[in-house]
């Protein structure tokens, strides 16, 4: 790493280089904030020491120029009228931390190590959010629907805003890619982004998930948990198929979200947290409500702004560039040379359904994109419900065997759910006797 020094007092400079240079690093010198800024014009550094009380120039505001100068930069603030408030406002500003002085080599060495461990950890990050973007197919968020356009719109719109965003639509229309978009979009997007599955969990669980625990609050609680709404602090806590959650954990959502505070569970402290919510779901709310599966007044704290994506089947404007999407990405990705759609099978993907919508249409390609021979995807490389096979119309009441029926409906719901676990749900059955059927049908 390159350190800048940045104090109006040589033996100060001196001291500070020296214990720099000893850890191994690079140093320079400035003894003020013009002569600070000059330097980032002339070299790239990875960290600063910045005096508070520099002379004549406020170090706060210094600090300021520099990290809009280089946003990156790793500011660690030193002062002889160190006190926490002035701590506190450092941090506030963007500083990484605050050395009182006097201080002594081994604490600029142990800032100077912390700096580096962040560097790389931020390295890693970066790799392999990098590596994600290579396994996932490209964010495509525009829309040729006037309908849909419009739904966008207002969702990016409101992004900008602390509002509270319901979206609502069929599995598989890409609810969860347009929440985190949403959250980039926030003000909220340097801050943590965190997801809850209402269905995943039983209600103990999902509520401790949520809320956190306190050691031996239930049987299994060994040890405290914070839970995602401390985790999200700051940031973005996203409800995934909040239509499932629980009416005895409604209450409690209703309370982070009206008053911002919350308990753990087996703790009756409040504790606080600003979190901006954004819920999904493909279940009618409103009708839930009706049903008395659904808070009213949750809905209502929840329901600021709707965004309501529609299934693919009423966006057939889209319909061809996102399979064109699909297309590049997995012949890239399988290292295949597949240069486009026969008229076959544009013509079968123009009136199909999509009951699965954009996952289905992903899942499709995918496995098209795996059995195809040449250079073109061919009708009979798509799944069966395509017409590849037109001769079998298997349906239900249809002249088909039990076993023939059971492989197309597991077909089908596979082709719409998120992973196995959510198939398995749908179907009624656990993942084990999911996998049994899978295997004995041919369908692995």
């Amino acid at each position: 790493m390159r350190v800048l020094i940045v104090d109006d007092e040589p033996s100060i400079r001196k001291t500070t280089r020296i214990a720099v240079e000893t850890a191994g690093y690079a140093a320079a010198e400035a003894a003020n904030g013009l002569r600070a800024l000059k330097s980032l014009d002339e070299e790239t550094f990875d960290a600063v020491f910045l005096d508070l009380k520099l002379g004549t120039d406020d170090g706060l505001e210094v600090l300021a120029k520099l990290l809009k100068a280089q946003p990156s930069l790793a500011v660690v603030m030193f002062t002889a009228y160190a006190n926490i408030a002035t701590a506190v406002e450092a941090m506030r500003r963007g500083a990484f931390d605050f050395i009182p002085k006097p201080f002594t080599p081994d604490q600029i060495r142990g800032v100077l190590a912390k700096i580096e461990k962040t560097r790389v950890l931020e390295t890693r990050v970066r790799s392999l959010e990098s590596e994600l973007a290579r396994e996932a197919p490209p964010t495509d968020l525009e829309s040729a629907e006037p309908a849909t356009r419009r739904a966008l719109e207002i969702a990016f719109k409101a992004a900008e805003t602390p509002a509270n965003i319901l979206i609502l639509g069929p599995s598989g229309t890409g609810k969860s890619v347009l929440a985190r978009e949403l959250h980039r979009r926030s003000a909220q997007r340097d801050a943590a982004f965190i997801t809850v599955s209402c269905p995943s969990l039983s209600r103990e669980l999902l509520e401790s998930e949520l809320f956190g625990h306190v050691k031996g609050s239930f049987t299994g609680a060994v040890a405290d948990a914070m839970g995602k709404v401390a985790a999200a602090d700051g940031g973005t806590l996203f409800l995934d198929e909040i239509g499932e959650l629980p009416l005895e954990i409604q209450p409690k959502l209703l309370r982070l979200l009206q008053e911002r505070e919350y308990e753990r569970v087996g703790e009756s402290r409040p504790r606080h947290a600003n979190v901006r919510v954004i819920a999904a779901t493909n279940r009618d709310l409103a009708a839930e409500v009706k049903a008395g599966r659904f808070r009213e007044d949750l809905y209502y704290r929840l329901n600021v702004i709707t965004v309501v994506l529609p299934g693919l089947h009423e966006r057939p404007g889209d319909l061809a560039r996102m399979a064109e999407s699909y297309r590049k990405f997995f012949s890239a990705r399988l290292g295949k040379k597949i240069t486009a759609f026969s008229p076959a099978v544009s013509t079968a993907f123009a009136g199909y359904r999509w009951p699965g919508n954009l996952r289905e249409l992903r899942n499709v390609i995918e496995r098209a994109t795996i059995l195809a021979g040449g250079d073109t995807l061919e009708l009979c490389d798509l799944p069966e419900e395509f017409g590849a096979k037109p001769d079998l119309n298997i349906a239900v009441g249809a002249r088909v065997t039990l076993d023939e029926l059971e492989a197309e409906h597991l077909r089908r719901v596979l082709a719409i759910c998120r992973n196995l676990d959510d198939a398995a749900r749908t179907l009624g059955i656990d993942p084990a006797t999911l996998y049994r059927k899978r295997q004995k049908l041919g369908l692995i």
